[in-house]
């Protein structure tokens, strides 16, 4: 069916840069999904694999699987792990997606569980995961920024000079024109061959939400400093380093960790601000589940009457127009699979 959420003035503010083009998400929802703001790792099993096999078709689960990756590929799971495991990416879709993917027949050593930081993920509880199931954690700027002359490698050059930080590519080099260069982790130019997004239903005050675009494109290139914290200059930066050829290309699927709606705090957990929802939300096009959850975000804050915010509704407008996905909500096709409890 035809996406019919409640139009608002956000909504209307996202138009005619799809060029006609439809996305499909699939929503899975089943109100037995968490008990206290703590996921059911059996329900959660189910809405995967109920969500995977709607979305492509397929009669299984592995079959689905198998239609996304070969068991050829490096499958790298991108997950949010600075907000911890309450309000980042919860652990529990993460270990339902690495189970359907070893039983589709991929090696655990081929799967990638990462993020920017090592220690994020840690403390996230990834890498207790990883140790269950034989699979590798991975930190994008742990595993260093990639200068070769590959294609794949390009980095994202923009006339806009940051600041550079230790464990930026250019902090130790004393080199003129430095620090107008976002270079791409060696994990996702030398290492991982696709990627599978999963981000949480979580604010972010400059993008908006801290979904697929803004996630994979800030957690795989160094000297974002010079952009993070702006939202003008995100509308801009986001869409072109998603869109370079090591990153867009390369994503085969976009889960949304809708188990749980936090519409303020950001990275801190803050049940007080969180309205639990029971969802997964499955699609191809990163930017039709972006704006969902935008819409979501703001109906939650109308809701709790909580203060408005400016969405950044360019940053999404933008990347409609890079063709990454579809940022009309008049083209969204949403199919909505309740689960039994």
């Amino acid at each position: 069916m035809i996406c019919g959420l409640r139009t608002s003035p956000a909504a209307e503010a996202f138009s005619g840069s799809s060029t006609g083009q439809r996305a499909r998400v699939v929503i899975v929802q089943d109100s037995a999904a968490t008990s206290a703001f703590r996921p059911r790792l059996e329900k959660i099993r189910a809405m995967v694999g109920r969500g995977l096999t709607n979305l492509t078709g397929k009669a299984t689960v592995s079959e689905a699987w198998r239609s996304l990756v070969s068991t050829q590929d490096v499958v790298g799971i991108k997950v949010v792990s600075a907000p911890g495991p309450n309000s980042g990416t919860r652990p529990a879709v993460v270990r339902a997606t690495v189970e359907g993917l070893r039983d589709a027949g991929l090696p655990s050593k081929q799967i990638i569980i990462w993020d920017r930081q090592l220690s994020d993920l840690t403390n996230a509880g990834f890498a207790d995961l990883c140790k269950r199931y034989g699979v590798r954690l991975g930190g994008s700027a742990d595993a260093g920024w990639d200068d070769g002359p590959d294609e794949k490698a390009r980095p994202y050059d923009l006339p806009l000079i940051g600041n550079l930080v230790w464990g930026d590519f250019e902090f130790a080099r004393k080199t003129s024109g430095g620090g107008r260069k976002s270079y791409v982790s060696k994990l996702v130019t030398r290492e991982i061959t696709k990627i599978i997004n999963i981000t949480p239903l979580l604010n972010h005050n400059e993008a908006g939400v801290e979904g697929n675009l803004y996630s994979l494109a800030m957690g795989s290139v160094d000297n974002t400093g010079r952009f993070q914290f702006d939202p003008e200059r995100l509308a801009t930066a986001v869409p072109d380093i998603y869109n370079l050829p090591a990153l867009g290309e390369r994503v085969v699927l976009n889960i949304v960790d809708a188990l749980i709606c936090q519409y303020e705090g950001g990275e801190r957990s803050l049940f007080h601000y969180s309205t639990i929802l029971n969802q997964l939300r499955f699609s191809k096009d990163p930017v039709a589940l972006d704006v969902l959850s935008l819409q979501d975000l703001e109906r939650q804050r109308v809701a709790s009457t909580s203060p408005a915010v400016k969405l950044n509704l360019e940053l999404y407008n933008n990347a409609a127009l890079l063709e990454l996905g579809v940022s009309d909500l008049k083209r969204i096709i949403v199919d909505t699979l309740s689960q039994g409890k």
